[in-house]
This record gives C-alpha cells, structure tokens and sequence, in this order.
C-alpha cells in the first residue's frame, strides 16, 4: 500500500544522511550519463516539494544513486534496500508461457518531415524504448504525409540506421542545407544526379544536379518504424 510520496521519501533520505539536493544532484551524475537520462536542479526541486512526481526513468536514477528501492521511493510500505526490494519486483515462478522482450534505448533526434522539410534539431536527452531486435542507430518522429504510400504516417517514430548512402529505392534520412527530410532516394552518379521521391502522389520528387549534392547528407537508413495505434 503506497503510504507516502517520493516527495516525503526524498526528504526524508536528506534529514536522515544530512544531504542537500546539490548532494543528491552530484550523486545521480555518474548514473545520468551511463543511462543518458538527465535530472537537472528544477526537476530535483519539485521532485523534493511534490509538485512533480518522477517519471520512470528518473526515479530509477533516483534509486540507484541513493541506494534505495524504487518501489520505497514511489512511497509504498516495503524495505527501503534497494537489493532485496528488486528481487520483489519479480515474480518467483515465471509461467513457461510468458518470456521479457528485450528492450533498448534508441536516441530521438527530434521531427523529420514527410512533406516541406523541417529542421531536425537534436535532443539527446529524448528516446524511445523499442526491441533490441532492431538494428538501428536512432529514431526520428515523422511529419506530414507525403511517405503515406510507404505506410509511415504523421507522428510514427520511424528507426534509422546510420550510413552515409542508402540504395536506390531505399527510404532514407537526408540533411538538406541543414534542414532534414525523410524520401526514397535515387542517386546516378554518371550524371551527377540525386532524386528525393515521396510516397504520396500530391508532391513532386526533389531533384537535386552537380554542384547542389554538395547541400545534400545522407543521415541513414529507414529500417523500421512503429506507429500509433
């Protein structure tokens, strides 16, 4: 039965060790860059008053450098040790029929369009937990509808594996003059040729000749992507 909050947890951990949130900060560091999940003096200042509970991800970084148990930290009447809490997180006896699916952060680097191009800002502190089945260096959240044709709709987050040149017919992410688009790309060397096609009849592929490539990176591969249902 949850009893308290992770407001009162926390402060509670502070009288008790004498710590201050700048402690508290110093402590979950290491944590923050192994687990790339990041708790600036803000977060830790609400998370302290309880106007914000802590999201997942935060609150295992919380736990670990604290060396107290999730569950505890969320409020609920059980041991405060992180060790033999953990194990409670876990069934005794896992039925033969139910097996974990393996996950994995993949970085997101902000939108890509899927009609005009958008600057794809990066924010590295934004991810998606997907399979680790998935061969993908990070993931973008697609915009617009003009690679409906290919199935990849407005707001999908669609996996991209990071190369610098894709095969023709192939989805890939491309940077264009600092501006990122997602399109079926076709390059003819001989002519010094790059078409950026669409998978939506209302748009007209983007072609690009000679000395215009130079604008042009190929960001990677589409190999995947999940959409809302």
């Amino acid at each position: 039965m949850k009893e308290h909050t992770t407001g009162e947890r926390l402060r509670q951990i502070m009288s008790e060790r004498g710590l201050k949130q700048v402690d508290i900060l110093n402590m979950c560091k290491p944590y923050c860059e192994k687990h790339k999940v990041y708790i600036r003096k803000n977060d830790l200042s609400q998370y302290v008053a309880d106007k914000v509970s802590p999201g997942q991800d935060k609150l295992t970084i919380l736990s670990l450098a604290l060396g107290v148990s999730e569950v505890w930290l969320m409020g609920y009447n059980v041991e405060m040790s992180r060790e033999n809490n953990n194990k409670k997180l876990i069934y005794d006896k896992t039925p033969s029929n139910i097996y974990p699916i393996d996950l994995k952060r993949f970085p997101l680097l902000g939108e890509i369009a899927c009609g005009e191009p958008i600057f794809a800002e990066e924010d590295h502190e934004s991810y998606i937990m997907a399979s680790a089945d998935i061969k993908a260096d990070f993931c973008l959240i697609a915009k617009g509808d003009s690679m409906v044709g290919a199935r990849i709709n407005d707001g999908d987050v669609v996996f991209i594996r990071q190369q610098p040149m894709v095969d023709n017919g192939e989805i890939a992410a491309v940077i264009i003059d600092g501006e990122a688009t997602l399109k079926r790309w076709y390059y003819y060397p001989e002519k010094q040729k790059l078409l950026l096609a669409p998978a939506n009849e209302k748009y007209e592929p983007f072609i690009y000749i000679g000395e215009e490539l130079n604008e042009i990176r190929c960001l990677g591969k589409a190999v995947c992507f999940m959409s809302n249902l």
